[in-house]
């Protein structure tokens, strides 16, 4: 396994992360188990997970996943072996089960107690902000969405809640997730007037969505913010089991096929595409994928996120796989063909 430091900090995460979003529903506790086991043994030593999970999120699976790594840490008096990171929600209608206040009032503060008394543990490493609480354009969304709203007072109140958060000891560093340029850049302003500064920023980035690199990833570089890569593998489709327009039983597409914007017609046509470059240089289309990821000057961490062990090897795997010039060459050439067909 390779390792980085968080931003700013002592704290070292391995290049991999092992994502927990179906724990709970496609993935029943001793599966989780079984991961969170397979992982350490093989050097992961960072877990990502939120007060949302599983997904979809639904009231009567509220949380599930973070008792589930709770459960994991009191039966095996292992949680200083970790590193630790999870999320507060952020607002919207598929979230009213959660809160209907967004980051407003005691808010963050219940969420960080529900989270460390579900995790069973008196500290989170890392606590992120899911999604901005402002109407803005994520999760696909390809188009600029403006409000005329006042949010622009927020990004303060929040520094503030979360620096007396910090001060207590509940939580060591603060991240975003599902953020763009301006609001990481509000963030840092911010963060100037003696308050803690967002280190990390947890965003899709995979071979079919490389929007993170305009603008987001020089952000990061010059302001030494560290990327958390979600979906590296496009929800699956970069591993080819949805070519020839096959949909297994139990894949994600199959469970959820409101997550239509990964199987797009460009998505495919690529990842064929990319499958070609992997087949030649005899690696995986997995491989090929993760380690793309894996290598990037402005990603800290690769979250990756399986159903069962054999999954979970082949991607923690990908960390010894590096790609040449050459093959990057390639990738770019699809990557100009397809630009972002899964945003």
């Amino acid at each position: 396994m390779e390792y980085n430091f968080l931003p700013t900090t002592n704290i070292k995460v391995s290049k991999i992360c092992l994502g927990t979003m179906t724990w709970g529903r496609q993935n029943t506790t001793q599966e989780a188990f079984d991961q969170m086991n397979f992982s350490l043994e093989h050097g992961v030593n960072f877990f990502d997970t939120a007060e949302l999970y599983p997904v979809p999120a639904t009231a009567d699976k509220y949380a599930v996943t973070e008792e589930i790594i709770g459960k994991w840490f009191y039966e095996n008096k292992n949680r200083e072996k970790i590193i630790l990171a999870t999320k507060i929600a952020g607002p919207g209608a598929y979230t009213a089960h959660i809160r209907k206040t967004g980051f407003k009032g005691k808010s963050i503060d219940e969420a960080v107690d529900g989270s460390l008394k579900r995790l069973k543990t008196d500290y989170i490493d890392l606590y992120q902000l899911h999604w901005p609480e402002r109407i803005t354009n994520t999760f696909g969304n390809r188009s600029f969405q403006y409000s005329n709203d006042t949010w622009e007072d927020n990004f303060l109140e929040i520094l503030e809640k979360l620096y007396r958060i910090i001060k207590s000891g509940k939580v060591r560093q603060i991240g975003l997730s599902n953020e763009n340029p301006w609001g990481i850049m509000k963030f840092l302003e911010y963060s100037k007037e003696s308050l803690p500064k967002m280190i990390t920023i947890q965003n899709p980035y995979s071979l079919l969505n490389r929007l993170f690199e305009v603008g987001s990833s020089e952000i990061c570089k010059r302001e030494n913010i560290g990327l958390l890569g979600y979906s590296p593998l496009g929800f699956g489709i970069l591993t080819g089991k949805y070519f020839d327009n096959k949909i297994p039983e139990n894949s994600r597409l199959n469970l959820f096929p409101n997550l239509k914007r990964y199987n797009s017609k460009n998505s495919m046509n690529a990842s064929l595409m990319y499958n070609k470059i992997a087949r030649k240089y005899n690696i995986s289309l997995t491989h090929l994928a993760l380690s793309f990821v894996n290598d990037r000057p402005f990603v800290t961490s690769n979250i990756i996120g399986a159903t069962n062990l054999k999954q979970l090897e082949e991607n923690i795997k990908s960390i010894e796989i590096k790609l040449s010039d050459e093959i990057i060459k390639e990738i770019n050439e699809v990557h100009e063909l397809y630009p972002n067909p899964a945003p």
